[in-house]
């Protein structure tokens, strides 16, 4: 009877820790959450998030996208909406619907967009002998996943691969990318450059045009300069060696005034002899 009895103990006490366990388990499971869809294209788009299993009471809601509050409330309702007017570069990203429960609830409704390469110069400049940057940037989401270059040729656009001829190399990272033109040639280099950026919705792209300048476009601005002393310093000289024979003139005519006095004087002497006479 004691062995029986022990046996029937252990089986209640192993009963109560299963009931136990599985008690502890639903109180600590996660709730569910329910987002919209990956939203993509469209106006007057309602995102909205629904969580059933929520640890405690709903105390309110936020909407947060980059640590942004974007909308806030204080209800309980199980569901929260947030309206979005346009779908586009600027509105694409993760959206959080956060549930103020204890601890926090958080959903995220992902809004995705292709890229919208934009160039950071549409025309660049680069000295012969230097080294050209071409640059091509991307703020839409999800990031670009592949970016690749290309140059117009003959009508064409040919695939820059990096490394090319150990001049051209490729730098990309997320949604910006630079092409490296190393030893720039002022006849090969010249013209147009596309950039291309893709992600998992689309692709786009933009160009950039090159221009290339002689190893001495640096010394025009120096050899301005000099050329316009040049000419000043020549419009000096000839005014002064046109004012020197007026000035030798002047000194001419100064000396031969006493002449012109003593002339009179004499023709004056002459006539007051006549008179005594």
């Amino acid at each position: 009877m004691r062995a029986g009895g022990s046996a029937a103990a252990m089986l209640g006490l192993a009963l109560a820790l299963v009931l136990l366990c599985g008690a502890r388990g639903g109180l600590g499971a996660d709730p569910i959450i329910v987002t919209t869809p990956n939203v993509t294209s469209g106006s007057n788009v309602q995102l909205y998030c629904n969580i059933s299993g929520a640890a405690s009471a709903i105390t309110g809601h936020k909407w947060i996208k980059k640590e942004a509050v974007l909308q806030s409330d204080d209800t309980s309702s199980h569901q929260t909406v947030y309206d979005l007017n346009e779908v586009n570069t600027d509105t694409s990203g993760e959206y959080v619907c956060k549930f103020l429960t204890n601890p926090p609830a958080e959903g995220i409704v992902f809004v995705t967009v292709k890229p919208h390469v934009l160039v950071y110069k549409k025309s660049e400049h680069g000295n012969e002998g230097d080294t050209g940057v071409l640059i091509c940037k991307c703020s839409s989401y999800p990031s670009v996943t592949e970016w690749t270059w290309y140059k117009k040729e003959n009508e064409q656009y040919l695939r820059i691969v990096n490394g090319t001829d150990n001049r051209f190399f490729i730098k990309s990272s997320g949604n910006k990318t630079e092409l490296h033109i190393v030893n720039l040639d002022i006849e090969k280099d010249p013209g147009e450059y596309f950039c291309n950026g893709t992600n998992e919705v689309g692709q786009d792209g933009a160009t950039v045009s090159l221009r290339v300048r002689s190893r001495l476009a640096a010394l025009w601005p120096f050899l301005g300069i000099v050329a316009e002393v040049l000419v000043l310093v020549t419009i000096i000289f000839i005014y002064e060696k046109r004012r020197k024979p007026d000035e030798v003139l002047d000194d001419d005519d100064g000396g031969s005034a006493p002449l012109k006095s003593n002339a009179t004087n004499h023709k004056d002497k002459n006539v007051r002899q006549r008179n005594s006479n």
